[in-house]
């Protein structure tokens, strides 16, 4: 995918093979971490996961992005709320949670956008999408100035010690930093934040 072409964008052309094969590699094991940690039935996960999938795919075109931050995530987390209300209404069963709660009382907590488990749904989509998207950008860059964005702006030291540790000045390593990140803000456009 062209690094100018945002992950949303490519998913508007349904032909494009390739955006949907990325969408399935991106969320696949995000949602079946999640469904896992959960407690949903191992058994149960990859349908879940399938189902989730194919209805983002046949209802895309009707997704609005709208202008607000983090819209694909909500509607995503809502298709994932909606597929695990009909998977177990289609067994005619309903889960335990861990613990022994009621697993439907975590899909309507999941489907409440205000609820605390919708809101660490937000955060691990971001972490989850954030680092799928790194590893697809990072081809983009030298290895220094990689290593510049990655010692500055992930493991947190200034950016004087990373110049002095790299050779570089202070002032490239804030272009370093501010190149990787407009390159994953552009594809990752309307996924995170």
């Amino acid at each position: 995918m062209d690094t100018s072409t945002s992950f949303l964008q490519s998913l508007q052309h349904a032909s494009d093979e390739v955006a949907w094969t990325q969408l399935v590699d991106l969320y696949s094991p995000l949602i079946q971490r999640w469904l896992k940690r959960h407690g949903a039935a191992t058994s149960d996960v990859d349908d879940v996961v399938q189902d989730v999938l194919a209805v983002v795919v046949r209802r895309f075109p009707e997704f609005k992005r709208e202008p607000r931050t983090g819209a694909f995530r909500g509607w995503l987390r809502t298709i994932t709320a909606n597929c695990l209300r009909d998977h177990w209404r289609k067994k005619n069963r309903q889960p335990a949670a861990i613990g022994g709660t009621d697993f439907g009382g975590v899909v309507n907590e999941l489907a409440d956008p205000d609820s605390g488990l919708s809101k660490e749904w937000d955060r691990e989509h971001d972490q989850h999408v954030t680092q799928y998207l790194l590893k697809q950008i990072r081809v983009d860059f030298s290895d220094k100035t990689w290593r510049a964005f990655q010692r500055f702006a992930i493991d947190g030291c200034t950016a004087d010690q990373v110049g002095r540790e790299l050779e570089m000045t202070t002032n490239a390593v804030f272009i370093a930093k501010s190149r990787v990140m407009a390159a994953l803000r552009e594809r990752g456009r309307g996924l995170i934040g």
